[in-house]
Formats: C-alpha cells, sequence, structure tokens
C-alpha cells in the first residue's frame, strides 16, 4: 500500500507539470499559428487590394462610358442613319462590357448585378428610343429620342451603379 501511494504522490505531480506544459506549448502554438495567418492575410490584401481598386475603377469608368449623356456626345455622327447609330452604340456598350468581363471576379455579387442592370438599362433606352425612329432618321434624331426618354423617365440608368460601385470602393481604403 505504501508503494501505490509513493507512486501517487510522485505520478500526480508530475501529471500535473506535464500537463501545465502541454497548455504552454499549445498556447504557444496557437499564437504562432495565429500570427502566421495574419501575416498571410496582410500579404494577401497587399497582393488584391490594388487589384480589387482596378476592378472598381474599371467599372466606373465602364459606367461612365457607357452612360448615354457620355457616350452619345462622343459617338454621336450625323452623317449615318438613326438605326446605324443604335448599332454602333449597342456595338461600343458590347465591347466596354465584353472588355471589362474578367473585373467580375474582384468586385461584390451585388456590384456586379447593379453593373448589369445599368447596362441592360442603357440598351433599353436605346431600343425604345430607336423604336420610334424610321428609315429618314439620323443619328442626331436617336440621340435627341434617347434624351428625350430619359427626361420623360427622369432617370440616368448608370447613376445608381455608379453610387454603388462607388460605395464599395470607398470602403476597401
Amino acid at each position: 500500500m505504501d508503494y501505490i501511494t509513493e507512486l501517487i504522490k510522485i505520478l500526480v505531480p508530475a501529471l500535473l507539470a506535464m500537463y501545465a506544459m502541454f497548455l504552454v506549448v499549445r498556447n504557444f502554438l496557437q499564437k504562432q499559428f495565429d500570427q502566421k495567418l495574419i501575416e498571410v492575410k496582410l500579404k494577401n490584401t497587399e497582393t488584391t487590394l490594388p487589384l480589387r481598386l482596378q476592378a472598381y475603377e474599371r467599372m466606373a469608368l465602364l459606367l461612365e462610358r457607357i452612360s448615354p449623356n457620355n457616350m452619345l456626345l462622343r459617338l454621336s455622327e450625323p452623317s449615318i442613319s438613326a438605326f446605324e447609330f443604335q448599332h454602333l452604340l449597342q456595338k461600343e456598350i458590347r465591347e466596354e462590357l465584353n472588355h471589362n468581363l474578367s473585373q467580375q471576379v474582384y468586385i461584390s455579387d451585388e456590384g456586379w448585378k447593379k453593373t448589369k442592370a445599368a447596362v441592360n438599362e442603357v440598351v433599353a433606352i436605346i431600343q425604345g428610343a430607336a423604336e420610334k425612329m424610321n428609315e429618314k432618321n439620323n443619328a442626331i434624331d436617336l440621340a435627341e429620342a434617347i434624351f428625350d426618354l430619359m427626361i420623360k423617365e427622369n432617370k440616368e440608368p448608370t447613376a445608381d451603379a455608379l453610387l454603388f460601385i462607388k460605395a464599395e470602393a470607398r470602403q476597401l481604403l
């Protein structure tokens, strides 16, 4: 019996010391792991932040470029027919969107949805105005019809998406 008591007197402190050592080592390793995780996240942020900011910048540029106010002034050519101008506008929108498709990876899903909705709204306005045209109308007539439709609906089709994109970009900074 004395033998068991002596063994317990030795084993209990030894086990307590081992458990304390285990806790210290586990705590140390957890802190090391957390520190490495923070370093990886920081390095990841250093890499992706410029890409994300560039994506938001390009989305803002896309929205500005397809805005009817800017696009009509930039592409207006009085010598072409309204239907040719409609196709030119739609081609320009398609090219701008296709050029920036890869940026959807770096912006939020909501930002991309709003951008696509703005693009679709611009196309719908152009199509709505073009439906009122005939063969005799030229590009200026279509541009006026587009502006009239925007005034009638009292809406700038890219404004909401542009505000959203700018707000998200500011959150990154």
